[in-house]
């Protein structure tokens, strides 16, 4: 998908605006002698922005305003390097609601919903981009933020809240205590507004049917606003963002070059209007495709395929190159496995080889031998590799407020 001309001009802009500042990418167009672009061929031959650049950057060095127009910063959820620290303007966060609003108007929310926001507030921008987007609908905001579980629920029941947000763990988790609470007569939920991580069908399925709802992916990252650049629509066919906001291209991840309307690839995103740290051709490691078709909904805004998963979350065992994605296929094949797992990955020095175990939840009412033969077979079959195998009881595995890590590779941790 092409930039059409309004985007070409703003990213003309955009381009101009970070000459005229001392910022990291100021500074680096400076170097590249880049002055602008008049074409898609320009614009593709732009330098792409990562998130270690804006480490680089750390603190501020990407804010491309004076002080006196930051009138708020957030910062990434990740836990390792610097943290990423991104300044908005009084606009971006204005834009940024105004999205927000468009997520919720776009998965039926009205201004009679009552949204008990569970995201965390803060410096992450879940919490704050949740309940900005709510009260730029007219929505009546329920502003728990994350954990007491026993709260949150009696909020729900009490104050009759019809719109939950949260983390696919975390609802996970609120739907698990309301089946064993026996409450789902008690709750008036409609809606999931669902994000931060990618969450299995057969989790999506439990949630579903736990709290009685229709669910919807919401999008984004920090980097680019913060939850809120795009969500499916009813058809569930794809992710609507938001292209008077941001422009979508996809990318091959190895050689960086462009993919055709339709193929499978790494999202890489540009900010077209937002102020306080505009990013041009930023890495989201996030893999899916451009949906050419228009949809079935009427929306006029384009659309991406739900996330697969991360280009960097791949990890290797015995030579074989895996992604979390690959188990949760696998794992929807058997019958009375949980969507809830664990990878732990090591290195045997004895023996000098790698050892893989992946612990699965799994329900009571199938024998648990049994099962663990049916994975592993599955796992040797479809992906290569032989695990062991470690079943127990649904609740065994710890639940999140935020993201679940599935993945723990103890050979990183050792170097």
């Amino acid at each position: 998908m092409k930039l059409n001309n309004t985007q070409l001009q703003q990213v003309n802009e955009q381009i101009k605006r970070l000459l005229q500042t001392d910022s990291y990418y100021g500074k680096i167009y400076q170097e590249m002698g880049i002055e602008g672009i008049n074409s898609q061929e320009d614009f593709e031959k732009l330098p792409f922005s990562s998130k270690e650049d804006l480490r680089n950057a750390y603190p501020l060095g990407i804010q491309a305003v004076p002080d006196k127009e930051v009138v708020r910063i957030h910062s990434s959820s990740g836990t390792t390097g610097k943290p990423v620290i991104i300044p908005y303007t009084a606009k971006d966060v204005e834009d940024w609601a105004v999205m927000f609003a468009r997520c919720y108007e776009t998965a039926g929310i009205t201004n009679e919903d009552r949204i008990q926001i569970t995201p965390g507030y803060g410096l992450w921008t879940a919490g704050i981009g949740f309940q900005a987007g709510c009260e730029k609908l007219g929505a009546m905001a329920i502003p728990m933020g994350p954990g007491n579980t026993d709260k949150q629920l009696q909020m729900m029941v009490d104050l009759k809240s019809t719109v939950i947000t949260a983390t696919s763990s975390y609802a996970l988790l609120l739907a698990e205590e309301v089946n064993k609470r026996g409450l789902q007569d008690q709750i008036c939920l409609k809606k999931g507004v669902i994000g931060s991580e990618r969450w299995s069908e057969k989790m999506r399925n439990y949630i579903q049917k736990g709290l009685g709802i229709e669910l919807y992916d919401i999008y984004g990252l920090t980097e680019i606003y913060g939850p809120g650049i795009g969500v499916n629509c009813q058809e569930e066919a794809g992710i609507h963002y938001w292209d008077d906001f941001i422009y979508i291209e996809i990318i091959d991840p190895k050689t960086g070059e462009n993919v055709a309307d339709g193929e499978e690839g790494e999202i890489v995103i540009t900010t077209l209007v937002k102020e306080g740290a505009p990013l041009i051709r930023f890495r989201t490691h996030d893999i899916s495709r451009i949906i050419p078709e228009k949809c079935s909904c009427g929306s006029h805004f384009p659309r991406i395929d739900i996330i697969k998963g991360r280009s960097d979350d791949m990890f290797k065992v015995h030579g074989v190159n895996m992604f979390p994605s690959q188990v949760e296929d696998l794992l929807q094949n058997v019958d009375g496995a949980s969507s809830e797992y664990a990878v732990t990955i090591a290195h045997d020095d004895d023996k000098n080889r790698d050892i893989m175990i992946v612990t699965v939840e799994a329900e009571g009412r199938v024998d648990f031998e049994d099962t663990g033969k049916k994975i592993r077979e599955l796992f040797k079959s479809r992906i290569g590799v032989t695990p062991k195998i470690t079943i127990v009881p649904i609740g065994t595995l710890p639940r999140s407020e935020k993201k679940t890590k599935r993945v723990t590779d103890y050979r990183f941790s050792q170097e």
